[in-house]
């Protein structure tokens, strides 16, 4: 619901932004928001090119004190904007990034190759594609091909993988399946499509309802036939339970959110049920566990961070007040790259002075970013909770060469 009325212009939303902290050209949630709602009209040409800055972090809905939703007014403003104006080639290409993922996938050496070279990063320039940090390798084997798991246990999971594990990291995601199946629980990788979040990040509400749509169908099936729906992706788990209910009025989207978990909160829950009892090895690790913005906006806790805390010998440190700065495709747009990098350094910034030697995030772009700022290695929290359950031994974590 937009209830811009009721914002009482205290500016704390602002003092949260990011972007605004860095970025003079953008007004701020408030004015983007709130106070240039009260102007828009139906009739009208939508000309507040600016509502694009906004990197829907959502940080400012999170420090909102009266329950205005800053973040929403804008998303609906830019899909206003992408409708009225014609669409640049970034926006075109980030919206369809699922196929353009499937393609890069099918053709991976060459996509690899074109991707790192100097004349490809010169060409991705040239239309407008940020290449500051490196892009993530295209794997030809994704996770959507991987067998199901099923162990004969009571419960049942239909994991929601998204794409950049399937496209990119589908080690992690048979990791996961493992570390699922460890607890007695059977695992499908239902039918899915991107979880419709890139298409709406670049004005394309239509093709992002597409997906929702194809996924709600699918997914719906799963419940009804008694699966519980788990993530790993903390941005994709906020577009299934928040969008989808949300700005994209997907007609399962309700019960798709009742049945709906991070992967980390389900553990935790198999745990409190007493159908889980996982005993933890030991990991030396000294990692900044850093908190995707979208984790917040999901208001359940930290729950990998619950479950890291039982794991000997681990040591880390949580950042929870710094945004990664890249916002899934947000940062790779030529003209958001400053942006990106100014935000990302404040939270690299934060993670050096803790002295820790590696960093953890739950979201696949935030690893990107700040790895690619900082140099140093980055793991999911379930890499970690696989190593010290001992399920990834082929495939063990790569420490920095000073741990031991």
């Amino acid at each position: 619901m937009m209830n811009f009325e009721h914002c009482i212009r205290c500016t704390v939303c602002v003092e949260n932004c990011p972007v605004f902290r860095v970025n003079s050209e953008f007004p701020g949630p408030k004015q983007a928001g709130p106070d240039a709602q009260r102007f828009r009209l139906e009739r009208e040409k939508a000309e507040d090119s600016w509502v694009l800055l906004c990197s829907q972090c959502k940080r400012c809905e999170m420090a909102c004190p009266s329950g205005v939703e800053p973040a929403q007014i804008i998303l609906r403003a830019q899909q206003r904007y992408g409708k009225e104006h014609p669409q640049t080639a970034t926006h075109l290409l980030f919206a369809n990034n699922y196929y353009l993922s499937a393609l890069g996938s099918f053709t991976a050496p060459i996509a690899n190759l074109i991707a790192s070279s100097g004349i490809g990063k010169q060409l991705l320039q040239r239309i407008g594609v940020s290449t500051y940090i490196p892009f993530p390798k295209f794997l030809f084997r994704t996770l959507r091909n991987e067998k199901n798991m099923l162990t004969g246990g009571r419960k049942k999971v239909a994991f929601f993988y998204g794409c950049f594990i399937n496209f990119y990291r589908p080690d992690i995601g048979r990791k996961i399946i493992r570390l699922l199946a460890s607890m007695n629980v059977d695992v499908v990788l239902p039918p899915q499509w991107c979880c419709g979040l890139p298409a709406l990040g670049n004005g394309n509400i239509t093709l992002a309802r597409h997906f929702a749509q194809k996924n709600a169908e699918s997914l719906s099936n799963y419940i009804d036939a008694g699966y519980d729906i788990v993530y790993t992706c903390t941005s994709c788990g906020l577009c299934l339970l928040h969008d989808y209910t949300g700005i994209l009025k997907i007609p399962q989207g309700k019960k798709i959110a009742e049945n709906t978990y991070d992967l980390h909160e389900y553990i935790i829950k198999l745990m409190n049920e007493g159908y889980a009892d996982p005993e933890f090895g030991a990991v030396p690790l000294k990692t900044a566990y850093h908190i995707p913005c979208h984790l917040r906006a999901l208001g359940i806790g930290y729950p990998a961070q619950k479950l890291m805390s039982m794991i000997p010998e681990l040591k880390f440190e949580i950042i929870d007040d710094a945004c990664c700065g890249l916002s899934g495709s947000y940062g790779f747009k030529k003209e958001n790259a400053f942006t990106a990098i100014q935000i990302g350094n404040r939270a690299v910034s934060l993670i050096k002075k803790t002295g820790m030697d590696t960093i953890t995030a739950d979201c696949g772009s935030c690893r990107m970013q700040l790895s690619g700022l900082s140099g140093m290695p980055s793991f999911d929290p379930a890499e970690i909770l696989c190593e010290s359950l001992r399920i990834n031994e082929l495939t063990p974590l790569k420490k920095p060469n000073n741990i031991s």
